[in-house]
């Protein structure tokens, strides 16, 4: 009896994850929490926004009454600026970071990385998109040269596959059974950027 398997989606979403200034000293820390969740860091930059930057970041808060404060709070140092990317990732990155408010967090969620690392409501070390759509404009705001097309699902993604992956691909493993390097992935890695047909569409950043 034949069992019908459903056709492989390729679908990865795109979140922005900020570490604020106050807690920029548990970088590694948090990168390997994030790792071990299952994303991937596609762009990473550490910088200094400053007051009136911070303010258009969140234009959309303006006239609230913390304004004033959490644009002093991320405009008082350098922070580090992340893409991530995975399947859900607004959605798993959020659950990641548990309640806006820190205090709240320790008691619900103590488990996340808001509880572990965040102090209050304003000083909650970490930030997130809400949305698949805030994702996309504040990863622009922090990576002006981002592209973000659409990416191929369906039977466009199985053709970008098998045009252009799975042909260089194997012609890499096949070239690595014949080479027996002593570090077979780093020299398969190499291989890869050195016959790669096409100019990489992601810019990968880390400054």
């Amino acid at each position: 009896m034949q069992v019908l398997m459903p056709e492989p989606q390729i679908y990865v979403e795109r979140t922005l994850a900020l570490i604020k200034p106050d807690v920029i000293n548990k970088e590694e820390e948090i990168e390997d929490v994030i790792l071990r969740a299952g994303f991937q860091i596609i762009q990473k930059r550490r910088l200094h926004l400053s007051p009136e930057q911070c303010s258009n970041f969140y234009a959309e808060q303006f006239g609230k009454l913390f304004f004033p404060n959490l644009t002093a709070y991320m405009s008082s140092g350098p922070l580090v600026a992340m893409v991530l990317a995975r399947q859900h990732a607004v959605s798993y990155w959020k659950a990641l970071l548990g309640p806006s408010n820190s205090l709240r967090a320790r008691i619900t969620h103590p488990h996340s990385l808001r509880a572990l690392y965040g102090t209050d409501e304003l000083r909650n070390g970490l930030h997130g998109s809400l949305s698949t759509s805030s994702a996309e404009r504040e990863i622009r705001f922090m990576f002006p040269e981002a592209i973000l097309e659409p990416l191929p699902t369906g039977q466009r993604a199985r053709d970008y596959l098998n045009l252009y992956v799975k042909r260089t691909l194997l012609a890499g493993l096949t070239a690595l059974c014949k080479e027996k390097p002593t570090d077979p992935l780093i020299w398969l890695a190499d291989w890869l950027i050195e016959h790669n047909p096409n100019k990489p569409k992601v810019r990968f950043q880390i400054t």
